[in-house]
This record gives structure tokens, C-alpha cells and sequence, in this order.
């Protein structure tokens, strides 16, 4: 029997400068819509996460305090090139729009009583929601392979959204309750898949 041919090499940052220009250039997209921008610039565009990885580390990106992007470059920076990578990360996503941010906000500031300024702002406002919700959608099949099954995730799912947007209860609470019934179920699921491991190891 002929042996596999080797895997190709996953695609990963060829340096701490590609690094720092790659997440400068996602942050300078990502204006109210990140979530929709990281999705297709890491998973799509570059390979350094698989679907499956995403979700998984945008969801620890989201508990950690701080904007879920800058988590985010910060693990990816670290994983790929310890701290010096995460340092990059940071400084990527925060340093050309932070010299963004201030220009417009001196060019805004002329005009902030201006209806059409403001609606204009609320217009933009409804178009970074739509992109949020359709990575959202996009990145749903890769629960498939969650080991709380996909039942599981859209129920919690389900729970949140109504806890957040119509019983409006603070989002601590939410984490604490929803995400930790959540933790409770994912420790069972887990429990049961090395009982049935270790059950095939058995004589």
C-alpha cells in the first residue's frame, strides 16, 4: 500500500510585518461591520483559520474584555509569533484607524448638526447590521461540527437574542446565564465522547 502523499502547508502569515499590514488593512474595512470583514479576509481570502476555528476563537475574542477584533489579532498574532506577533496584531488593527478616526472626527465635527450628516451616519448604521447578520449566516454550518450539535447552538442561539433584544436584560447576566448553561452542556457533551473513546479502546 503506496503511502499518503504528504498535506499541503496551511497557508499562515509569512511574517510579523504581513501580520501588522494584513490587520491594518482589515481594521481599514472594518468600519461597524468587523465581524463580516475578518470572516472573508482570514477564512476566505487568506486560510490562517478554517470556518470551525473562526467561530471558536471569535467566541472567546467576544467574552475577553475589549473590542472582539483587536482579541482576536492579539491570539492570532501570539499563535503564529509569540508576543512580538501579538504586539503586531494590535498595533495593525489599531494604528492607521486611529489616525483615520481623527481626521474624521475633526471633518465630522463641522457638520454634526446637519440632518442629512445624520442621516447619512444612521444609513451606514443599517448597512454594517446587514453585513453582521450575513456573516453571521454564513459562518452557521460550521456549527455542524460543534460538539454541542447544531440543536444545541441554535437554541442557544435563540435564547440570547431574545434575552438581549426583547427581555433588554444586561448582557453580564446574559454571559453568566445563557453562556454558562451553555459551558455546562458543552463539559457533558465532551464527557460523553470520551466515554464512547474510551469505551473503543477496550478489548
Amino acid at each position: 500500500m503506496l503511502p499518503s502523499p504528504p498535506l499541503p502547508p496551511r497557508p499562515a502569515p509569512r511574517s510579523k510585518t504581513d501580520l501588522f499590514f494584513s490587520f491594518s488593512l482589515l481594521a481599514l474595512q472594518g468600519f461597524g461591520g468587523v465581524l463580516a470583514v475578518a470572516q472573508r479576509e482570514l477564512v476566505d481570502k487568506k486560510g490562517w483559520l478554517t470556518a470551525e476555528e473562526f467561530v471558536e476563537d471569535w467566541a472567546v475574542a467576544q467574552i475577553l474584555p475589549g473590542p472582539n477584533v483587536v482579541n482576536l489579532s492579539l491570539m492570532l498574532g501570539d499563535r503564529y509569533f509569540g508576543w512580538r506577533g501579538a504586539l503586531a496584531g494590535v498595533a495593525g488593527m489599531l494604528c492607521f484607524p486611529l489616525l483615520l478616526v481623527l481626521l474624521m472626527a475633526a471633518a465630522f465635527a463641522g457638520v454634526a448638526d446637519n440632518p442629512q450628516a445624520q442621516g447619512a451616519l444612521r444609513g451606514m448604521g443599517a448597512v454594517a447590521a446587514g453585513l453582521i447578520i450575513a456573516a453571521g449566516l454564513r459562518l452557521v454550518p460550521a456549527l455542524k461540527s460543534n460538539v454541542m450539535g447544531l440543536g444545541a447552538c441554535v437554541a442557544l442561539m435563540a435564547a440570547t437574542f431574545v434575552a438581549i433584544a426583547l427581555l433588554r436584560v444586561p448582557l453580564a447576566w446574559v454571559l453568566l446565564g445563557v453562556g454558562g448553561l451553555g459551558c455546562v452542556w458543552a463539559y457533558v457533551c465532551l464527557g460523553k465522547l470520551a466515554l464512547q473513546a474510551a469505551r473503543k479502546e477496550l478489548p
